[in-house]
């Protein structure tokens, strides 16, 4: 896929076919760039998560991003019910560095506002940290590993 030459725009996956469009882009830059094994990169709680699809104006799937809130994300944020979890973030190759991965971190913000939440937390990759701090996200907490990718803790208060 090429760069696309049509804006772009970000909305709430609502129904089964952005759905799948969500778990393509999270299979292609996941498991097929990162090498997270498929079997963990999918699960239960995708069910409940808002999910966010960036699309292309030619309706072509760009990048997703998902939202846990309530008790989904009570593992994720300490058991504050305040605070949303943004997770999954991925852009397709062909769609970096066009401003998709911002607009869907500003998307799924105001997925977390609409439902009544105080701040978003999320677990960085450690080489993106640069880019969530740019949106106002700060670091807090010891690296660790998540399916074997060195992370941080991020939280950013709406």
């Amino acid at each position: 896929m090429t760069a696309p030459t049509t804006p772009y725009s970000t909305r709430r996956a609502l129904d089964e076919s952005d759905r799948a469009a969500c778990f393509q882009v999270r299979k292609d830059v996941f498991v097929g760039e990162q090498g997270v094994p498929e079997d963990i990169e999918y699960d239960a709680l995708d069910a409940t998560a808002v999910h966010v699809l960036a699309v292309a104006g030619d309706g072509s799937p760009l990048g997703t991003g998902r939202l846990l809130h309530g008790e989904t994300a009570s593992d994720r944020t300490g058991g504050d019910l305040t605070v949303g979890s943004l997770g999954r973030l991925a852009v397709t190759r062909a769609a970096r560095g066009l401003g998709v991965g911002a607009a869907l971190v500003r998307a799924i913000e105001e997925e977390a506002r609409a439902l009544g939440l105080a701040a978003v937390d999320l677990h960085a990759q450690t080489h993106a940290l640069g880019f969530y701090e740019r949106l106002g996200y700060t670091a807090y907490g010891p690296e660790f590993p998540d399916a074997g990718i060195p992370h941080r803790s991020m939280r950013r208060v709406l």
